[in-house]
């Protein structure tokens, strides 16, 4: 496996058109509309979604490229060290250097900041990125194929990904113990396709349990999915955030604990019962208004 052309569609002097800005737009665009057609299903407007796009597009960006510059870039003079000699190569994204944490963390104070600015249910929001960022991330895997980023070990898979040497990263770069002949396992390839996956599983949640979903639950959902999906893949690396699936799991857990409890006293008789907001209990108005009469209170 290998890119069938070069980074570059064309360049007019200084200009240069990357594929890898175009993969990006294209991803970007298609998650914003699945984003857009949810919230709409949800009672909010279509261009909210388009309003906020570059209010939280860039500060994820911003995030996708300090995060790989400062935390995963390989230290020393090929990696950190060059972005410290010559900050301005921090700026060129179309060569390559993104990692999704950052954008997490920006895009997500993002989001937060932008709802409370707008008066927006940020839960639904949340939502709409939790179903729409798998689409998004599956599109914008192939970027990192035509900039030969995102591999594995070697391979004799007939799948395996060839690197140019140009491309490597230590140990890979030393050409006498991996030959330009010695495949590379397709990382990118793997994250694509799992979160194609991932995005028809939440999509058919999002319908398929409609009326028992909570506002927050697939954004939960994809915490559990996209970190589980890394771990399986680059578990030897240090940075997979595997502590997020068991909190987004516990969350969603504690979350959903309470409602047999109410659907079973409701089926019990006619005495309303309700979730207690604060606590996370449940109350019965009817032993509750018994409670209030035996300590000589009035209900």
């Amino acid at each position: 496996m290998y890119p069938p052309f070069g980074p570059v569609i064309f360049q007019l002097g200084a200009f240069a058109l990357h594929w890898y800005g175009v993969i990006i737009v294209v991803a970007i665009l298609a998650a914003a509309s699945v984003a857009s057609h949810y919230v709409t299903r949800h009672g909010q407007n279509s261009n909210s979604i388009w309003d906020m796009l570059l209010w939280v597009l860039i500060p994820a960006l911003i995030g996708e490229r300090l995060y790989y510059v400062f935390i995963q870039s390989p230290r020393g003079p090929n990696g950190l060290g060059e972005y410290l000699a010559h900050p301005i190569e921090i700026l060129e994204i179309w060569r390559g250097g993104m990692h999704i944490y950052g954008a997490f963390i920006f895009g997500g104070i993002a989001i937060a900041l932008y709802t409370r600015w707008r008066k927006l249910p940020l839960l639904i929001y949340l939502d709409a990125a939790g179903l729409a960022l798998p689409l998004g991330q599956a599109i914008g895997r192939w970027a990192n194929f035509i900039n030969q980023e995102l591999y594995g070990p070697p391979t004799t898979l007939p799948w395996g990904l060839r690197i140019d040497a140009a491309h490597r990263i230590p140990p890979y770069n030393d050409m006498t113990l991996y030959p330009e002949s010695v495949r590379f396992q397709p990382l990118f390839l793997y994250e694509s396709l799992a979160n194609f996956i991932g995005f028809a599983l939440i999509f058919w949640i999002s319908r398929r349990f409609e009326k028992r979903l909570r506002a927050g639950d697939l954004f939960l959902i994809y915490l559990i999915w996209y970190p589980l999906v890394r771990f399986c893949l680059e578990f030897f690396r240090t940075d997979s955030w595997f502590f997020s699936i068991i909190a987004a799991a516990a969350i969603l857990f504690i979350r959903h604990r309470t409602q047999p409890q109410i659907a079973a006293l409701q089926g019990a008789g006619d005495t309303p019962v309700m979730a207690d907001e604060e606590t996370g209990g449940v109350k019965n108005e009817a032993v509750e208004a018994h409670s209030s009469q035996d300590n000589g209170v009035s209900p």
